[in-house]
């Protein structure tokens, strides 16, 4: 969801010797008038889910064809917070504007409402996001070894 620290946490995995990948981000998404949204390209996530050994690999993203690559992770994990963290989280960060008009903002409360509950009905693992960025990403390397807290 929008605003849980996804990008942030993913700066700190890299930071630490991680792959990370930001499925927002060209080239790994298109828009999708049939899903009235983004979904991924396919053949580009196909790929890079069947790529070298190496570091733990991370992808950010929530697209609506995104389930069809779930038996390829590890784990799937959802970052939540509650509706008005994450609209604080929006409204100040700098990095992107997503969320900053009303209409966006009416959408994220639908997506709370709609999409977070088939996230964490398919999800492998949550993480509470309002936990500082440290304490998220140190459960993010935990659940990428395989180890439990």
């Amino acid at each position: 969801m929008s605003g849980t620290g996804k990008s942030t946490a993913l700066v700190e995995l890299e930071r630490r010797g991680f792959r990370a990948v930001d499925t927002d981000e060209p080239p790994w998404s298109e828009w999708c008038d049939e899903d009235d949204g983004y979904v991924w390209r396919e053949e580009l996530i196909a790929k890079l889910l069947s790529g070298e050994n190496g570091p733990t690999l991370y992808v950010s993203g929530t697209v609506s064809n995104q389930g069809r690559f779930y038996s390829r992770f590890d784990a799937v994990v959802l970052l939540s917070a509650p509706a008005e963290v994450l609209l604080r989280r929006i409204e100040g960060r700098t990095t992107n504007d997503y969320g900053k008009t009303i209409e966006e903002r009416r959408l994220i409360f639908s997506h709370l409402a709609e999409v977070e509950p088939l996230l964490r009905a398919t999800c492998t693992h949550e993480i509470d996001a309002t936990q500082p960025i440290g304490d998220v990403v140190a459960r993010l390397v935990e659940i990428g070894r395989g180890t439990k807290a």
